[in-house]
């Protein structure tokens, strides 16, 4: 299980994470858990589907699916010299960044937000990925937030519960991951 820093390569899975600075705060009123989920569509997407998500106040986890590099090529037709590599790391760069200049400025304050680099472990066999789906569900339950992991609303789980859509979730894939 490969840790921290090396390339995002297209057509693989990942179990991104990350948590505030000094385990500080990420998300500190109910819009922030909103404008990053935002971001993510915006941004991410681009790149990468996902497959599950959970936003906790400190930190938060993503499973994702590498977009192959034609699909990324496509999205980014200017950057046809780059390496795909890049593109993939730079679109979650920018909204690591983006988000941290949102939050900067609307509480006056100043710095890093997150801890640097942002944490990945490639996912190398179906049971690791169902595992992970099952890991990034139960965090809210695992800190003690809620007894209930399909009431935490700020979680992949919460939506497909729920039946609400989201195009970035990779819904009937998931649900045949699990059954």
């Amino acid at each position: 299980m490969k840790k921290n820093v090396y390339p995002l390569e297209a057509q693989c899975f990942y179990h991104i994470f990350n948590r505030g600075i000094n385990g500080q705060k990420l998300f500190f009123n109910e819009q922030n858990y909103h404008y990053f989920l935002s971001l993510m569509r915006n941004k991410i997407f681009s790149v990468a589907t996902v497959y599950a998500y959970c936003l906790l106040r400190n930190h938060f986890h993503f499973l994702v699916r590498i977009k192959s590099e034609q699909e990324i090529r496509e999205a980014f037709p200017h950057k046809d010299q780059t390496e795909v590599s890049k593109i993939i790391s730079q679109q979650f760069s920018n909204t690591f960044n983006s988000y941290t200049q949102a939050i900067n400025k609307h509480f006056g304050r100043t710095g890093k937000l997150f801890e640097l680099p942002f944490r990945r472990i490639l996912i190398t066999s179906n049971q690791q990925l169902v595992n992970t789906i099952h890991y990034i569900h139960n965090n809210p339950l695992k800190y003690g937030i809620t007894q209930n992991v399909e009431e935490y609303r700020h979680s992949s789980l919460f939506k497909i519960s729920n039946g609400i859509h989201d195009p970035m979730l990779a819904l009937e894939e998931i649900l045949a991951l699990l059954g």
